[in-house]
């Protein structure tokens, strides 16, 4: 079993696997549209976290992790419990760099859940990432977190990497 993380999985899969590897996700793309509640925001203040939504020719960059056969009930009951807030498992096809392609599980949070805020202005979206925290940390921690695992796996993004640079243009202006 493959999972693809694209978010927090990428640097914090919190489970075991068997094999890492970067991995690309074709006629999707990750942006801040997914309200957290749980995780980066708190109930009547959610955090902004990714999400994947459908665009033809789009693609996105992420990680896919190998799961052993004997642990995969294990990851997938912890992932459907981390990702409570929202998310719903897919089937997708996964592309590595080598040409070859694998079918993988990805979690994704669409316009029918109670906790998706959809698109919005950067300006709105780096005004509610530098205003929420919650049990996992603040909003902007998930976002640097986030820039810089994109950064050291050679991907470029330029929906994070917009935030984040008005995130840090916001802080400097302090």
């Amino acid at each position: 079993m493959w999972i693809f993380g694209y978010g927090s999985l990428i640097w914090n899969p919190s489970f075991s696997y068997q094999d890492r590897r970067l991995a690309r996700l074709d006629n999707w793309v990750r942006r801040f549209w997914q309200g957290s509640t749980d995780h980066r925001g708190v109930p009547g203040y959610p955090g902004r976290v990714v999400t994947l939504i459908s665009e033809p020719a789009g693609h996105c960059w992420g990680v896919a992790y190998k799961c052993g056969e004997s642990g995969s009930q294990q990851v997938i009951e912890k992932l459907d419990y981390r990702e409570k807030g929202g998310y719903h498992r897919e089937s997708v096809t996964l592309n590595f760099i080598d040409g070859s392609t694998i079918e993988g599980l990805v979690y994704v949070a669409g316009p029918d859940n109670s906790d998706y805020l959809g698109p919005a202005s950067e300006a709105d979206i780096v005004t509610q990432i530098l205003s929420a925290q919650g049990p996992s940390g603040s909003n902007r921690e998930y976002l640097n977190n986030l820039a810089n695992s994109l950064r050291d796996l050679g991907v470029t993004d330029r929906h994070v990497f917009s935030i984040e640079s008005k995130v840090q243009s916001e802080i400097n202006a302090e």
